[in-house]
């Protein structure tokens, strides 16, 4: 963990950078009452540069409800350090006060308590009103769009994503690059990218026959601000075609290719760039590990694992921001760019609190627009949760969202065992609160989302947890190819995370009879969302509908079944 003293130390002595972060102005307001929006976007403005950062929207354009997680581990290097702390740990790291907004916002200790306080975050159109002041202030300045933005809700799925293409456009953005979107198909995927008014990027997007660079998307952009040469380079998702289904678009290959983006530094550097930022949804640690083998990049705007950090961290010359997810924040960077180097930063941090920021009313009309046809489907009520019960899905081994998930899958598809990705998007829903059709989709909506019942060995079972937990606990960020632990209803297990691959999963036991697993032995396994083309099964969304109806209000225990050592 790097602290506040620190990073400015480090920074002057590493590279004569001067930087400083904006965020103890709203961290420190004890009461809802004191929060303006003048207090939260507040900023002196610094530089000839700034730059506008969002990501990891996953098509949430209203206001939301979204707990950070409680678990969050790092390994080797990583351990103990941003962003793997959480809760007190990480407001003891950053200064910030129990029971403060950005306690709230932060953090998820008393998250339900501290949400019927605070409010709801987000929307693209309190968004848009952030984006506008800045703008105010900076009229150059560059907005890009980290990616995971046409993914994750009922009228993103319905529309193919136009509805969010078309919130976005209205706020302009400069560049984008991707991840989830191409799980809209290849096909779709470049329709939408043909009609973009803005740069689509991703230098590591390859023709997956010619292993050559995609024409359909440019390796970076130059921009002129400020009297600025800026160029900005794409990352898009490196995993894809393990995360996701390749079959969805069999004619693009990924990686991380740092090679090629020290070539790409290297050949804008050559052509005047006097600032180079990476728009990158490599995810946390792989950026930081980039940003120790790749020189001359000057910004990493961060994207794809959600972190939302007050202050940006630094390796070698370059400053990696995380911007959150779900439109909770904003980030702004100003840069002081002389002779060809960045000389020195101011950075924000903007929480979007929904209560307190007043939308921008051109862009909740479009919003309003592209929902319309489907109000009635969106707010039909499926039940509610019990007063005990917080929905959420952040987590390195469990979400309650998904042992609800989990639950519905073995009760409906008459399981042993249920399986549910170990994805990070979905909003939370508060205890005792109405659960909308609306809000399933939000945690369930995807082009792939048939739930499967299959038999599977309890060996084999054994191997798909070495496996994901090795594309979780892999000390090498560049092995760390998905999201958090796949999560399993009617079953438990120990976890040593500092253990290598074929060693982490033990005391694989089945929950209704207390049994270990036999190897041998066939069980019957109910999930969803598996990247095998032709997967048979109901959408996932209509089992967990009919669980939810059923039970009418649901309630979901503490999950105790994930044994965890190695921390």
């Amino acid at each position: 963990m790097i602290s506040r003293r620190d990073f400015l130390q480090a920074s002057v002595a590493a590279s004569a950078i001067v930087g400083a972060s904006g965020f103890g102005n709203w961290g420190r307001l004890a009461a809802q009452q004191a929060l303006t929006q003048d207090q939260l976007l507040e900023f002196e403005t610094f530089g000839n540069v700034s730059l506008i950062h969002v990501t990891d929207i996953h098509a949430q354009l209203k206001p939301i409800y979204f707990r950070e997680p409680e678990i969050n581990l790092g390994v080797g290097v990583n351990k103990g350090a941003v962003p793997h702390i959480t809760g007190a740990d990480f407001r003891r790291a950053y200064g910030i006060d129990d029971g403060s907004p950005s306690h709230y916002a932060l953090t998820y200790n008393d998250f339900s308590a501290l949400a019927r306080s605070y409010g709801k975050m987000g929307g693209m159109d309190r968004v848009a009103t952030v984006v506008n002041q800045i703008r105010a202030a900076r009229p150059d300045a560059l907005l890009l769009d980290g990616g995971d933005t046409w993914h994750g809700s009922y009228t993103c799925y319905q529309t193919q994503g136009q509805d969010v293409v078309n919130v976005m456009n209205m706020l302009r953005p400069d560049a984008m690059t991707f991840h989830w979107e191409f799980t809209l198909g290849s096909d779709r995927v470049r329709d939408i990218v043909g009609d973009l008014p803005f740069a689509a990027l991703g230098q590591n997007i390859f023709d997956a026959e010619w292993d050559e660079p995609s024409e359909d998307f440019q390796p970076y952009q130059f921009f002129e601000r400020g009297g600025v040469k800026i160029a900005v380079i794409g990352q898009a998702f490196p995993y894809m075609p393990i995360a996701n289904p390749g079959w969805m678009f069999p004619e693009y290959s990924f990686g991380i290719r740092d090679q090629r983006m020290q070539e790409m530094v290297d050949e804008v550097r050559g052509m005047g760039a006097e600032l180079v930022v990476c728009l990158s949804h490599n995810g946390f640690d792989v950026d930081k590990a980039m940003a120790g083998r790749v020189t001359g990049i000057d910004v990493i705007l961060a994207g794809h694992t959600h972190d939302a950090l007050p202050e940006p961290v630094l390796i070698n010359d370059t400053i990696i921001i995380a911007s959150g997810s779900n439109g909770k924040f904003v980030s702004r960077v100003d840069l002081d760019v002389r002779d060809g180097r960045m000389m020195g930063f101011r950075h924000k941090l903007i929480p979007i609190f929904s209560d307190v920021i007043s939308p921008d009313a051109e862009v909740a009309a479009v919003i309003d627009e592209q929902r319309a046809p489907f109000a009635a489907d969106l707010s039909e009520v499926l039940g509610k949760t019990a007063d005990d019960t917080l929905l959420y899905r952040r987590g390195n081994f469990n979400g309650s969202w998904d042992d609800l998930i989990c639950d519905a899958l073995i009760e409906e598809r008459d399981a042993d065992i249920a399986m549910s990705p170990g994805v990070r998007w979905g909003p939370s829903i508060l205890p005792g609160q109405d659960i909308t059709r609306e809000d399933l989709w939000n945690v369930t909506s995807m082009t792939y989302p048939n739930a499967y019942r299959t038999e599977m060995t309890g060996e084999f079972i054994h191997t798909i947890m070495e496996d994901v937990a090795d594309n979780l606990f892999n000390e090498d960020p560049y092995y760390q190819q998905g999201g958090d632990m796949v999560r399993v209803g009617g079953m438990g297990y120990r976890i040593d995370i500092g253990k290598p691959i074929g060693e982490r999963i033990s005391n694989l036991t089945l929950l209704k009879t207390g049994e270990t697993l036999d190897p041998a032995k066939t069980y019957v396994v109910a999930g969803w969302a598996s990247v095998n083309e032709g997967t048979q099964g109901p959408p996932i969304w209509d089992v967990v509908e009919n669980y939810i109806k059923r039970n009418g209000t649901v309630s979901v225990a503490p999950n105790t079944s994930v044994q965890v050592a190695g921390i």
